[in-house]
């Protein structure tokens, strides 16, 4: 097959005639690939500019995710200084009213933080003289039962 230069001017002329539509056509949401952009076809239609750099962010050299592990411990005391605690792993119960020791919970939350162990040692030493405000009525009482049972006896 013989070209001459008129038809190969003749077909860039189409080409630029091509862009030029494929560029209006882009503003309607439509797009088009052509020579006329920089880019070379060969004759299948496939873009053979490999040197060029890819747009957007590259594939496979992503930042891994730090995997989060979500547990739940609640802790939960009464004003007579009964502790007890659960823990849930995602939405999943793992132990539920597990008794604790108001000392252990007061170490755990010295260990957690600073901030945590002065509330919680808060609640701890009101429950604490609570309980020895209820030791001192119990031990009044009991020693005007003996009292009883002594006038009783004689």
């Amino acid at each position: 097959m013989t070209t001459t230069v008129d038809s190969l001017t003749q077909q860039e002329e189409t080409a630029n005639e091509a862009s030029g539509a494929a560029e209006n056509d882009s503003t309607s949401g439509t797009s088009e690939t052509s020579p006329a952009k920089g880019g070379s076809v060969d004759a299948d239609g496939a873009d053979t500019d490999s040197d060029k750099p890819k747009r957007g962010r590259p594939k496979g050299g992503s930042a891994r995710k730090t995997r989060t592990v979500e547990l739940t411990l609640t802790v939960t005391g009464t004003a007579d200084g009964e502790w007890q605690a659960e823990l849930k792993h995602g939405s999943k119960w793992i132990a539920r009213g597990l008794d604790v020791p108001a000392a252990a919970v007061s170490r755990a939350a010295k260990e957690l933080h600073s901030d945590l162990s002065g509330h919680i040692d808060e609640v701890i030493d009101a429950a604490r003289e609570q309980q020895q405000a209820k030791v001192e009525l119990l031990e009044a009482e009991l020693a005007r039962a003996k009292q009883a049972l002594a006038e009783l006896e004689s």
